[in-house]
């Protein structure tokens, strides 16, 4: 078992997420395990840590430039600051293991662990892994990634370690998914019995996935089909006038069919009742629609270093969804691929099985494993 843990990472949901997964699972298995996080004061991890029960300890905010400009002249200094806060967190909690998944707070928790001779454990989220685990990864003592073909020395696939809404939704299914439907169908107004489409583009929504999605609603609405838009903060209003156009085609009587939020803070409902979704291609995205075994188009996020391409890459190649770049997504694009795909039971069946075939449902225990074997 594992005494005292000290766990890296922040900034993004992405980072945070697969973080208190694990936290969970290491109390699940002791709750006397004392588990601290490292975090920013800035990123997620200052809200979600202290709301789950576990102590955060902030350490400064290190952005590693990408490119050589005026802020590598400061780095050196705040990298040091930070290392030194890591380095006490470590020294106060008794850690034995630090575990890292990424972004601006691992990387001095990572230095800090080698200079005191502490097993590190790092778990990268993307197929395309970044900086901080780049660096650490040299010297872990293990390395877990999410997706087969992730770049880093001594990686092993573990998957992505799954929110515990997630969790308890793929338990759920596999129990009894037709009572899981009508349960969050019935919360969310919707009908269960109804092909649904789930559209997200996550927190901050995405543009051209709305503009696409709301704009073949005439022919959304006039196939019988049910649509879930979660729109993103301040994105909706756009969306809403499209609908109402097209239920003034005719189609006024089915308008309630298209349902149009900015987003959904039990997004397990939207995913319990979800036959095909529309989505960007972020490793939790992904990871969380092939463990649940739902079928998805994907819209991988146009700029950046092209992670999300890879990420939906090991679904796609087994037959569990669709790419289709952003800049191709089109009103017309929805009515000639997403709505047959919604449209064929069979079709979207075996896509799900498909997409499940490359799930993983017990990554945050695989991780947790890891976690145990470097304290010992």
């Amino acid at each position: 078992m594992v005494e005292s843990v000290l766990l890296a990472g922040g900034g993004t949901a992405g980072h945070v997420n697969p973080l208190l997964a694990v936290a969970d699972e290491l109390r699940r298995r002791d709750p006397g395990t004392a588990v601290v996080v490292l975090g920013t004061v800035e990123g997620l991890e200052a809200e979600l840590v202290p709301a789950r029960g576990y102590d955060l300890v902030p350490v400064p905010r290190v952005p590693l430039p990408r490119t050589p400009t005026t802020a590598w002249l400061r780095l050196p200094g705040r990298l040091r600051d930070a290392v030194d806060a890591a380095d006490a967190a470590i020294e106060a909690s008794g850690a034995q293991v630090v575990v890292g998944f990424g972004g601006y707070v691992s990387t001095p928790a990572y230095l800090a662990a080698r200079r005191r001779g502490v097993p590190v454990v790092i778990h990268e989220q993307n197929a395309r892994p970044g900086l901080a685990n780049r660096l650490g990864a040299r010297w872990a003592h293990a390395v877990a990634v999410t997706f087969p073909g992730t770049r880093l020395p001594g990686a092993q696939v573990t998957g992505l370690p799954l929110r515990p809404e997630v969790a308890a939704l793929v338990a759920d299914r596999e129990h009894d998914a037709a009572g899981a439907r009508r349960s969050a169908a019935a919360e969310l107004g919707l009908d269960p019995t109804l092909p649904t489409l789930l559209v997200t583009g996550g927190s901050l929504g995405a543009v051209r996935v709305n503009e696409a999605v709301s704009g073949a609603a005439r022919e959304l609405l006039a196939a019988g089909v049910q649509v879930l838009h979660l729109t993103g903060a301040g994105k909706a209003e756009d969306v809403r006038a499209a609908v109402a156009a097209a239920a003034r085609d005719g189609l006024t009587q089915h308008a309630g069919r298209y349902q149009v939020r900015e987003y959904l803070p039990r997004m397990q409902l939207a995913l319990a009742v979800a036959d095909l979704v529309v989505a960007r291609a972020g490793a939790g995205t992904v990871g969380e629609l092939a463990a649940l075994g739902i079928p998805a188009v994907y819209v991988p996020l146009p700029v950046g270093n092209g992670e999300q391409r890879l990420n939906a890459q090991p679904v796609v190649d087994a037959g569990g969804g669709l790419v289709v770049p952003d800049q191709a997504l089109t009103p017309q694009r929805v009515v000639d691929e997403v709505l047959p795909f919604l449209a064929d039971a069979e079709r979207l069946a075996a896509a799900g099985r498909a997409a499940a075939s490359v799930g993983v449902t017990d990554a945050a225990a695989r991780v947790a494993d890891l976690v145990e074997e470097a304290a010992r």
